[in-house]
């Protein structure tokens, strides 16, 4: 069975100017991101603001994802939603469509106890076609337990998780407990500030943002790790918090949309409407973005010559 491995891309979701989703620039992100060596898409994505997408659209998504992938990479929509029902549907359109897997986040908005999120889960996974990989985001949505991610572990069509808690702690014993139960299922981080770490922790790669606006990086941190070039990797790594933390001095995702911007893909602003301050703050941050990937580009270019003798 299917279990994702490498680079994947937390994929922003481009709108034009009257705030509609712009195809062609969806084809251009997805065909930048698999010629830099990604091996896999993750669309309809929080980073995507799938909760921002309508049910039409986020099967639209899909659909323009995989046409424009055309098998070259694996495809993994987000399928979470508050209600486990439109998780059923659009898992099972994912699966129609010829998607090899989907993510599910935990529900959102209301306080749910362990118990109704292990169901919530339960009621997606067993009416899902394809495999599952679970999201824990604690940041926006209900935190996965270890004990629920240990039995949650031992359905078939569970796959792999993507922990975007963002500790070593909780990565460490999601995967203790998994071990525990006699299970195999793969582990993706999902924050790029530790990467590395989790590798060598044993994730077996990332699902992240960054890959989608600086892919060539996070695929040279995976490469160079499977060859044993640690200090490599760690160098790499180590290129990566300030950007980061750049990319959150303005509302998720605008920074790595800016970023994406940078690099010549018009993929828009967020859905939200911004406020005057938020404008003219936004402005300020594409400057420092700007500064702040001036040296990643040129270090990714001679990455390119390198790889092009």
């Amino acid at each position: 069975m299917f279990k994702p491995e490498g680079v994947y891309v937390a994929m922003v979701t481009p709108f034009d100017q009257n705030g509609r989703m712009n195809e062609g620039a969806l084809r251009k992100i997805v065909d930048f991101s698999i010629e830099a060596g990604v091996h896999g898409l993750f669309p309809v994505s929080t980073t995507g603001e799938a909760v921002h997408l309508s049910q039409e659209e986020k099967i639209r998504n899909m659909e323009i994802v995989l046409d424009q992938t055309q098998g070259r990479v694996k495809v993994t929509p987000g399928v979470g939603s508050s209600y486990s029902g439109e998780s059923v549907i659009l898992a099972k359109k994912a699966a129609e469509l010829g998607c090899d897997g989907v993510v599910v986040a935990p529900p959102y908005f209301f306080q749910m106890s362990q118990e109704m999120v292990e169901k919530y889960f339960e009621t997606i996974i067993d009416a899902s076609p394809v495999p599952v990989i679970l999201y824990n985001i604690p940041l926006f949505t209900q935190p996965l337990g270890y004990d629920v991610v240990k039995r949650l572990s031992r359905r078939k069509n569970v796959v792999a998780m993507k922990d975007s808690s963002g500790s070593m702690v909780d990565m460490v014993h999601f995967m203790d407990k998994v071990k525990i139960a006699g299970e195999e299922i793969t582990f993706l981080t999902g924050r790029e500030e530790t990467f590395f770490p989790c590798l060598m922790a044993g994730a077996k790669g990332c699902m992240t943002a960054t890959s989608g606006v600086l892919p060539e990086l996070m695929v040279e941190i995976y490469q160079a790790w499977k060859r044993g070039d640690y200090l490599r990797a760690k160098e790499v790594q180590e290129i990566l918090p300030v950007f980061v933390r750049t990319m959150f001095a303005v509302p998720l995702p605008l920074g790595f949309k800016m970023a994406l911007e940078i690099r010549g893909y018009n993929v828009g602003s967020i859905r939200p409407p911004l406020s005057d301050p938020e404008k003219y703050n936004s402005k300020m941050i594409r400057t420092r973005i700007e500064k702040v990937m001036k040296p990643i580009l040129q270090r990714i270019e001679k990455i390119k010559e390198k790889n092009a003798k």
